[in-house]
């Protein structure tokens, strides 16, 4: 039976958040009807402002259940250089979700979400050893028939037509390793405000599994970039036995919601986990 994922990402409620974007959002995420929704950060614009929280916590709770959500780098503190330096998911915690290496688990399905926001960077990010242990310690407990996807905020690579000067994970070619090692189908991230479909493969071509990489651009902000600025858009993914079909939805400006404008065949390679 398949399986569906609504993936959105990048809401930053503060300026510049679209409310009529998230309210057609919410709408249509009703009226799909997703197994899951993955929301893979940036809940708000700026996290030192209890404001911005409050509305990023309203609209998840709006959002359709199960979800799977992860912090990204806005969801850190700009100006309280302490907390952001010493605790700088505090807020993230108390109003989002205090798991930040969630798993959500479905028949043949494993999601497993990880971190890589932290306070001492405006716009990269990392991932930890920690989180590194956190997702081998998941994900090594499932079997070659099961589809795992791993999603984190940050791109592990620039899409090729991509000219903004933004930054991946500092330790991309350690991360798509890890990938490759725990045999992950499909990662899912945000950031780069663009939609964009590729593998590791693309990126590292000696990796022996190859993972998808799946981008969502701002679903509910006024900040997409290149072909897509000013745009909103998210991914509906439906998850069958031999791969996925990515749908990239972008908001219709005449009133008719997120309406699909590309897609994506991911055919499924079966390989046997090497460990770690």
């Amino acid at each position: 039976m398949a399986f569906r994922i609504l993936h959105i990402s990048d809401v930053h409620t503060g300026p510049p958040f679209n409310p009529a974007a998230a309210e057609r959002l919410i709408a249509d995420a009703h009226t799909l009807k997703p197994d899951l929704v993955v929301i893979s950060g940036d809940f708000v614009q700026r996290a030192d402002f209890a404001a911005q929280w409050r509305a990023a916590r309203i609209l998840r709770e709006r959002l359709p259940e199960p979800q799977l959500v992860v912090a990204g780098n806005h969801d850190v503190p700009l100006f309280n250089l302490p907390e952001r330096l010493l605790n700088p998911l505090r807020r993230y915690r108390q109003q989002i979700s205090p798991d930040l290496n969630p798993v959500f688990t479905a028949p043949g399905l494993a999601v497993v979400g990880a971190c890589t926001a932290h306070g001492w960077t405006v716009d990269g990010g990392k991932l930890y050893p920690n989180q590194m242990m956190a997702l081998r310690q998941r994900l090594t407990q499932f079997g070659p028939d099961v589809y795992k996807i791993v999603v984190w905020h940050h791109p592990v690579a620039l899409p090729p037509t991509y000219r903004r000067k933004r930054v991946t994970i500092s330790n991309a070619h350690e991360a798509i390793r890890l990938l490759d090692e725990l045999a992950v189908d499909l990662l899912l991230c945000g950031h780069l405000h663009i939609s964009f479909v590729g593998n590791t493969r693309d990126f590292q071509p000696n990796v022996r599994h190859g993972t998808y990489i799946v981008q969502s651009g701002t679903t509910t902000s006024r900040r997409g970039y290149g072909l897509e600025h000013g745009m909103n858009t998210c991914n509906l993914i439906t998850i069958e036995h031999d791969g996925a079909r990515v749908q990239h939805l972008r908001l219709d400006q005449h009133g008719d919601g997120f309406r699909p404008f590309a897609e994506h065949w991911l055919p499924r390679q079966t390989v046997t986990v090497t460990g770690s």
